[in-house]
């Protein structure tokens, strides 16, 4: 199924969530935080402009972007977990 963001949406994959601290210590599930980088699957077609237009996005189909900790809202599409941003949710990206 594919999924098609509304105006200035996007649709995310959240990348994994480190499995080991950097001293090599694994960590459990629980105490995991929740991955604030992804992968944009999808964008909408921009937000609408007081003329009528449609500004562009700033990040396309592909790009890793950064976005803060509980940003979005979270959904699952055929059993994979994903999540829809608002452009400006975005914060960087990773290039």
């Amino acid at each position: 199924m594919k999924l098609v963001p509304l105006g200035d949406k996007v649709v995310v994959r959240r990348l994994d969530a480190e499995k080991a601290t950097p001293g090599g210590i694994l960590l459990p599930e629980s105490a995991r935080e929740v991955p604030r980088q992804g992968r944009i699957l999808s964008v909408g077609d921009g937000r609408r402009m007081p003329d009528g237009g449609r500004a562009k996005h700033d990040a396309h189909e592909g790009d890793r972007v950064i976005f803060p900790q509980y940003a979005g809202t979270e959904i699952e599409i055929d059993g994979e977990p994903l999540l829809i941003l608002e452009a400006e949710q975005i914060l960087a990206i990773v290039t």
